[in-house]
């Protein structure tokens, strides 16, 4: 079926007299079993198993790609972050991992503590940079994280390409596709042997859950990681599982609707800065022929270029921050991919890298109308033009 009618029908109760159209909530800590513990597949007890998981991590499997979504779902877990943790776990003791340069900093802030204690070194590279990329691996690597678009800067990698040189060079490959979600890319179709998503964010949808998944094809992969889940126990509550699926069911709508409204956006900014009608140094977006990887992403993100772009605002930090303070519509929070817009400056944050302009606000675009978004954008800039007038 196509993604969109998978998204709707997957993952309900069979069609018999009286069931319900949507899976229950099972709200369990053990299950009952007297069975000899045997490798078999048993609920147990409910760090291990919840049958709420059960729909959106077949789902999830299915939408990315996994031939098998039975033997091999996805694996839901407590936060993104969480998800994010086991993938970043299979690096070998001691490995060396190359991240991006620009990348959710969370990820960042994890490698660090993980090589202070000696656990992985770690080494940042220029994603957009393939060449750059295949010669750092030359050097022995455990794992290559890859991120595209990147998080704040929307670079694109050339997923096809570093995944080759990865695995020739024997490291395994995971790639974040929190941004695009599975109806723009799928990584493990590529040849990627991990994929981690923030399911707070595009899947879920509504800003009101916290939740992650992790996702592989590979048997022995998804056993180390199932099994990361349940010794860490980084599991998800069955509230959130339920909410999460609730939320997918509306993910294409979603995406089609934002994706639309991102590249409109986008144009009239940079048709904007380049007239000088509004005080907007750069536009970052994937959709525009302008962005320096435009070409790549279309051929390599066949479901669109997602739905969040940047903008560089002229005067740096405090024009950047004003901006921000002035908007009425676009919420100032952190985060993305909920139906709301939300904007933020991202060196806001002391983790973000120095190469991310103190100007920059990430813009995570929603569902509302693009006339009364960028009526709210184009007031808030021309509010910070004013307020730098003389005599103002």
């Amino acid at each position: 079926m196509h993604p969109e009618t998978l998204l709707v029908s997957a993952a309900r109760p069979a069609h018999e007299p009286d069931a319900p159209v949507n899976e229950p909530v099972h709200f369990s800590s053990t299950f009952i079993g007297w069975e000899p513990d045997t490798a078999g597949p048993r609920r147990i007890y409910g760090r291990m198993s919840n049958p709420t998981w059960d729909g959106p991590e077949r789902l999830l499997a299915a939408l990315e790609g996994i031939a098998d979504p039975e033997t091999t779902p996805g694996l839901l877990f407590s936060s993104g972050m969480a998800a994010l943790a086991a993938a970043l776990h299979l690096a070998s003791a001691g490995g060396r991992v190359l991240l991006p340069q620009h990348a959710y900093q969370g990820l960042g802030s994890l490698a660090q503590q993980m090589q202070a204690e000696g656990r992985i070194t770690v080494e940042s590279v220029d994603i957009t940079d393939t060449s750059a990329v295949s010669r750092a691996l030359s050097d022995p690597t455990s794992l290559l994280w890859l991120e595209s678009p990147t998080n704040p800067m929307l670079e694109i990698a050339d997923l096809p390409a570093l995944i080759e040189a990865a695995h020739a060079a024997g490291a395994l490959v995971v790639v974040d596709n929190t941004f695009a979600t599975p109806l723009v890319q799928r990584p493990l179709t590529l040849g990627a042997d991990v994929v981690v998503h923030s399911v707070t964010k595009y899947l879920a949808g509504h800003s009101d859950v916290v939740l992650g998944a992790a996702l592989t094809g590979d048997p022995e992969l998804h056993a180390r990681l199932l099994r990361h889940r349940s010794l860490h126990g980084g599991i998800a509550g069955p509230m959130e599982s339920f909410l999460a699926l609730r939320g997918m069911r509306t993910l294409a709508l979603r995406i089609e609707r934002s994706q639309a409204t991102a590249a409109e956006l986008a144009r009239r900014a940079h048709q904007s800065a380049a007239q000088g009608n509004l005080p907007i140094a750069q536009v970052w977006y994937p959709g525009l022929p302008s962005h320096p990887q435009h070409e790549l992403a279309a051929a390599q993100m066949s479901g669109g270029f997602g739905s969040v772009l940047t903008l560089e605002v002229a005067g740096g930090a405090e024009a950047a921050d004003r901006v921000v303070q002035a908007l009425r519509l676009w919420v100032p929070a952190t985060s993305l991919g909920g139906v709301e817009s939300l904007a933020e400056r991202r060196r806001r944050f002391g983790a973000e890298p120095e190469t991310v302009p103190e100007g920059l606000i990430r813009l995570s675009v929603g569902i509302e109308h693009v006339e009364d978004l960028w009526e709210d954008l184009q007031q808030a800039l021309r509010a910070v033009t004013a307020s730098a007038s003389p005599g103002r």
